[in-house]
């Protein structure tokens, strides 16, 4: 049986319930069909109860800044359950401890050279390579050029600002590597302050972006982001990163239940295997046996083999990226095991060889998640360089997890409740 329908989104991730609720919301609206192939909505955004409470699985906050997921939230209902993180410090493991981030950072680059120096999370001859930015002769990036993140700041502000400072945040965010990364894509303020000339930190403060501004310090999407005052807050005074109240996975519920009422059909369990130019638009094959016909197609899932036959050009460039995975593990410690650390957590560099990449204290980072008599934290492993974490089963990467938190920390106990979150293929 075929069902006819304006607009097939296929794909019931973030992106696919985005564009599903643009195209059910708007003027005209469409009649709208989503087609998951899994048993659930949400892609890399699950929430679910560890130790007590709604803990994200994957991704736990989106940047304020980028208005879109915050008017996507409010439309959905949630304008009310908006939580701005609540602590004010973050740390970086360097050359063996964790070591406080300065204030005056955007995106990992250091704005005030004065407090990187006091900060020792670089050695001294690095922090004064930094500061060299300010009167090393140079040319603007050209209007139309975009260069990777990693030579955009190595050429000012040397190799260790690069791979100490901006490569554990912007690479961690996306389990890359900073030479790797499109300055446009991953950092276009920082791209748009190298426009106005050759000094980096010059560029950003004429931005506004100086001062008490920080950028998000995160792991891999999961934002811990310190701040002179506190955390999430930017150099305005607003909330830098913002989550729901009980999950992401509340936000998903929202905006699902809120496509069905607006006439628009939700199908989970039956990917799409085939699709192909029809008379009246294009016709859909799912696994099993059902067709769709569309007048037009949004595809927001891996769409190589599904284009084959309608773009075999596009198919062919979306086959050749290259992808990344990670697992974000989840542990639960007695309070008196755990000494006090105040901030939302750590960043990892790649150069400290360990196997976890950032850590975040939950209850630090989102009070309302605090558990009484228990520190819950979430580590993150996997880069694109370095995937140990695929070679280890659930019981060992807890292990190896716990090993390096407890080194940071000073953990004087084991963890009494553990999950294990593996997100495959996460990072293009």
């Amino acid at each position: 049986m075929s069902t006819a329908t304006d607009v097939a989104v296929v794909g019931g991730g973030i992106a696919g319930l985005a564009a599903a609720w643009e195209l059910a919301t708007g003027t005209p609206p469409c009649r709208v069909t989503l087609l998951e192939g899994s048993d659930r909505l949400g892609g890399k955004i699950e929430t679910s109860m560890f130790a007590g409470v709604p803990l994200d699985a994957g991704p736990d906050a989106f940047l304020a800044r980028v208005p879109a997921a915050a008017q996507l939230a409010r439309e959905a209902g949630l304008e009310h359950e908006l939580v701005a993180p609540g602590t004010g410090h973050a740390w970086m493991w360097a050359r063996g401890r964790l070591r406080r981030l300065p204030t005056g950072l955007v995106l990992g680059v250091p704005l005030d050279f004065g407090a990187l120096a006091r900060s020792r999370v670089l050695p001294a001859r690095d922090a004064a390579r930094a500061a060299l930015d300010l009167v090393l002769p140079g040319a603007p990036v050209g209007p139309e050029e975009d260069v990777s993140v990693g030579w955009l700041v190595r050429r000012r502000m040397g190799r260790a600002v690069q791979l100490g400072l901006v490569d554990p945040l912007l690479g961690g965010i996306n389990a890359g590597h900073t030479d790797h990364l499109s300055a446009a894509v991953a950092a276009p303020q920082l791209l748009a302050a190298a426009r106005r000339g050759a000094s980096l930190a010059r560029g950003l403060r004429a931005s506004g972006t100086g001062g008490t501004a920080t950028g998000a310090v995160t792991e891999n999407e999961n934002s811990l982001a310190p701040n002179r005052h506190r955390i999430g807050a930017n150099a305005r005074g607003g909330a830098v990163f913002l989550t729901v109240r009980g999950g992401l996975g509340r936000l998903v519920d929202a905006v699902a239940g809120g496509l069905s009422a607006r006439g628009g059909t939700v199908r989970c369990g039956d990917p799409v295997i085939g699709l192909s130019a029809g008379g009246a638009g294009w016709e859909l094959r799912t696994a099993a046996g059902q067709s769709f016909t569309a007048g037009a197609v949004v595809v927001a899932c891996p769409a190589a083999g599904l284009l084959r036959q309608v773009s075999p050009g596009a198919a062919n460039e979306l086959a050749a990226i290259g992808w990344s995975s990670v697992a974000l593990v989840s542990l639960a410690y007695r309070e008196r095991d755990a000494p006090g650390w105040e901030g939302s957590g750590f960043l990892v560099p790649r150069g400290e060889g360990r196997l976890v990449t950032a850590g975040s204290w939950v209850g630090q980072k989102w009070p309302h998640l605090a558990v009484p008599g228990l520190l819950v934290v979430r580590a993150s492993a996997g880069r694109v360089d370095d995937r140990r974490a695929d070679d280890l089963d659930d019981d060992e990467l807890v292990a190896a997890a716990h090993a390096d938190l407890a080194a940071a920390m000073g953990l004087r106990g084991p963890p009494v409740e553990r999950r294990v979150s593996r997100w495959p293929r996460a990072f293009a």
